[in-house]
């Protein structure tokens, strides 16, 4: 899996690209179909926006693409938020599709409500 870092408005230090590869790296752990994961840092010239501090990713998987956009006042904060959110949406991707096998507790226990009915009335 490879990891690319660019930058907008911004030179992209070893520090940053470091951070960004630690943080962002851990979600391979989640999942192994993962084939590469593009990380956009930019920052907001405009004097008078609010989170001037952008942080982009696509990450590419065998059957689709998850991308997610976080936006703070530090370059780190942004990271460290859309780690965490990339995180999620690659779990959630996961089990959407490995299909999830667990039935609703719901669902089990209307159908063992219904076998001990069945059984109560045969007595």
């Amino acid at each position: 899996m490879h990891i690319y870092v660019n930058g907008r408005n911004i030179e992209i230090t070893d520090a940053i690209k470091a951070y960004v590869k630690e943080k962002i790296g851990k979600v391979a752990n989640h999942y192994d179909q993962i084939q590469g994961i593009d990380v956009v840092l930019s920052v907001i010239k405009n004097p008078s926006a609010s989170g001037k501090h952008v942080a982009e990713v696509s990450c590419k998987m065998n059957t689709g693409v998850v991308r997610c956009e976080e936006a703070a006042d530090s370059m780190y904060e942004s990271i460290d938020l859309l780690a965490d959110k990339l995180d999620r949406q690659v779990k959630k991707f996961k089990d959407k599709a490995l299909g999830s096998d667990k039935a609703s507790i719901r669902t089990d226990n209307k159908e063992e409500v219904a076998e001990e009915a069945d059984e109560a009335v045969e007595e």
